[in-house]
């Protein structure tokens, strides 16, 4: 009868191997073979080892289309886990090409059969045999159970139904080497629950933590500088929120007359939206949201709107800012033209608002939430043969271990949103409710997106910039490998797994609100491309963009502060330069949130940059040349990105492909 060469690998971690017992069959296209055990009773799988042996089948099976291993624990010994790399399989005809049937994934006594298919990715449209057609559903019937979807946030993103990372099990959790951050000199401070005396004493926090941050140190001597807001609002940590506009809103209280001095002499307010200079800042999702209670203190929420004017020099100055959503008597429009104390504050309420928005809808919502709805999906919809979970996995896994680790500690009762941040745990889920409902598909692909907003032209929006090369660099990578698997949009239509895959992801992931954009088919390639290539920028180029630039603006905290104790003044004339200090977070809120930023703001020692893959699965054929090509324009892109950066005051690293990790993993 045939018989088969049979190698098994174990993957070389120190923790690898196991005690335990294997056992492993074979399933042919013909009939399967019995359960055979892989190693006498004295020997054990040891990392980085390799078991050969040969299975010789009592019936004629055919080709083999699956390998089955179960593993069983081993009396008087630990149930241990083992972490098999792969199995690989030969006729034993000298002619017969070796199979590999990848695993790379911990196996536990608890899984019970784990079937492992050939490393060949497959569509469900392309499997002829019912054995396989059956695998497919077996594996994705098992992971909707293990998978479920829950809620968080009541009218936000939904979430995994998972409320520990031990839940996870260990194929689906990570764990992050530390880039080695010095928090010492922002601890120590839990117990001091007032104010910062003066500017000085919190300089000297600052100087202990940001001696060698050279963007930060720019921060602090231009902080309170028009053209260094307005360069914010287009480079800083938040780029998301500026937008062009051709017609003034109607609840803002201004006219043309009020903004004369600050435009160009004979322009007017008019004439400048008609020639695509004024920009504005809208935080009025921010409007009648509940302040926070910090330290037994009330702390304040503005909605406010922010003119800006992007003048001859190419500056990107604020001209008017209104602190509340809606016009009236004790909601003056503050001017740079008033008293320093007043267009100061003004600006500081901007900043406070922005903070909200960024943490709660640029950084969470538009990453680390967006990646867990398409992580949960694909889990539950794509089975590891499919071409797309190949391709998305790297970039949305661990999507899942950091939102679970949040919402147990930063949004959490005690987190950091709770005691340090002016928008607390209730606002917090109400504003991810209304962010939830005013998202856009377009506002998530980049060329869209910049067009829409106006910045696509601006030569000092350098955030737009690289992003839209950066963009189009995933977008040609990832339609070239859509093009691998579907040679016509008909192919498209017919894949019902993927076809399932984006409507849960509508239904379930974004709850169906059809005024976001969203898609719930795919009709073309094109359509999944795009699609695909604004997940994984999403995961990875965003993410860098408003995670890793977090310390630089925000460690010198009047910048950016994440509290206001005092309420919006309704006057003008009625705060002092002394006074702007008591609107500030008190001691330990402050040395909370840096400490948080801190830690949130390195990549990991061990960090993969984005198109890095280690899946064995991008290493040869057509997958690792479309690597290759995709990495070499990443290159071209970190080069022209240092080059530019070596000649700015103040440069923008943060889409630097180099400095883009593969995923949100922190």
């Amino acid at each position: 009868m045939e018989g088969f060469h049979v190698a098994i690998r174990t993957s070389p971690g120190l923790l690898s191997g196991t005690y335990n017992t294997l056992w492993i069959s074979l399933v042919g296209s013909q009939c399967d073979c019995p359960p055979v055990k892989v190693l006498p009773d004295g020997q054990c799988l040891m990392p980085d080892s390799t078991c050969t042996f040969v299975v010789k089948p009592e019936r004629k099976i055919g080709t083999v289309v699956l390998v089955c291993l179960r593993l069983e624990a081993r009396p008087g010994f630990p149930d241990q886990s083992w972490h098999c790399l792969d199995v690989q399989l030969k006729q034993r005809d000298e002619a017969a090409e070796v199979e590999r049937f990848p695993c790379n994934k911990w196996i536990t006594t608890a899984d019970g059969d784990v079937e492992l298919r050939s490393d060949r990715v497959c569509l469900v449209t392309w499997e002829k045999l019912q054995t396989l057609r059956e695998h497919r559903a077996r594996d994705l019937q098992k992971r909707q159970q293990q998978i479920r979807w829950g809620t968080f946030a009541e009218g936000s993103l939904r979430c995994i139904d998972m409320t520990s990372v031990q839940s996870l099990g260990p194929n689906l959790s990570f764990t992050r080497q530390s880039p080695g951050i010095n928090l010492n000199y922002v601890r120590g401070f839990a117990n001091r629950t007032e104010p910062w005396s003066s500017l000085e004493e919190l300089e000297i926090v600052f100087i202990h933590n940001g001696k060698d941050n050279a963007i930060a140190k720019y921060v602090r001597a231009h902080w309170k500088d028009d053209t260094f807001f307005g360069y914010q609002c287009l480079n800083g940590c938040n780029p998301l929120q500026i937008r062009k506009i051709h017609h003034l809103p109607p609840n803002l209280q201004l006219t043309s007359e009020m903004l004369r001095d600050f435009l160009p002499v004979g322009s007017s307010l008019e004439q400048e939206m008609e020639r695509g200079a004024i920009f504005l800042l809208d935080y009025g999702i921010l409007d009648q949201l509940p302040a926070n209670i910090l330290n037994g203190k009330q702390t304040y929420l503005a909605a406010p709107l922010c003119l800006l004017h992007y003048n001859q020099y190419g500056e990107m100055k604020p001209i008017a800012i209104q602190l509340q959503k809606n016009a009236g008597p004790q909601n003056p429009v503050f001017l740079p033209s008033d008293s320093e104390p007043d267009w100061l504050l003004a600006k500081m309420w901007v900043k406070n608002a922005d903070f909200q928005v960024h943490q709660l809808l640029s950084h969470l919502l538009r990453t680390h939430l967006l990646g867990e709805v398409c992580c949960i999906a694909t889990l539950r919809r794509l089975p590891e043969i499919h071409p797309l979970h190949q391709l998305l996995m790297p970039h949305i896994k661990t999507c899942l271990q950091i939102n679970i680790q949040a919402r147990g500690s930063l949004l959490s009762t005690n987190g950091v949103f709770d005691k340090a941040i002016g928008c607390g745990l209730n606002a917090a889920a109400l504003l991810l409710a209304r962010g939830t409902e005013q998202l856009r598909y377009s506002s998530m692909c980049v060329p869209d997106d910049l067009r829409e907003r106006g910045l696509d032209t601006l030569t000092n929006c350098y955030y737009a910039q690289d992003a839209l090369r950066v963009w189009n660099a995933l977008h040609r990578f990832v339609g070239s490998w859509v093009d691998l698997y579907y040679s016509n949009d008909q192919e498209v239509q017919q894949d019902w797994e993927l076809q399932s895959w984006i409507q849960e992801i509508f239904t379930e992931g974004f709850l169906s609100l059809a005024q976001t954009g969203f898609p719930q088919s795919f009709q073309t390639t094109a359509e999944l491309s795009t699609f695909l290539t604004m997940v994984i920028f999403s995961s990875s180029a965003l993410h860098a963009a408003v995670n890793f630039s977090q310390v630089d603006f925000n460690l010198w905290m009047p910048n950016c502060p994440a509290a206001m104790l005092r309420p919006p003044p309704q006057v003008k004339g009625s705060v002092t330069e002394e006074e702007l200090l008591s609107f500030l977070p008190d001691v330990n809120s402050t040395c909370s949130v840096l400490t948080i930023l801190l830690m949130l703001s390195q990549p990991a020692a061990d960090y993969v940059a984005l198109c890095h893959y280690r899946e064995q699965y991008f290493s040869s054929g057509a997958p690792c040349r479309l690597v290759e090509a995709v990495l070499k324009e990443l290159k071209d892109i970190s080069e022209d990105i240092t080059k530019r950066n070596s000649k700015m005051d103040i440069p923008y690293p943060y889409l630097s492909p180099d400095n883009i990790e593969n995923s949100v993993a922190i």
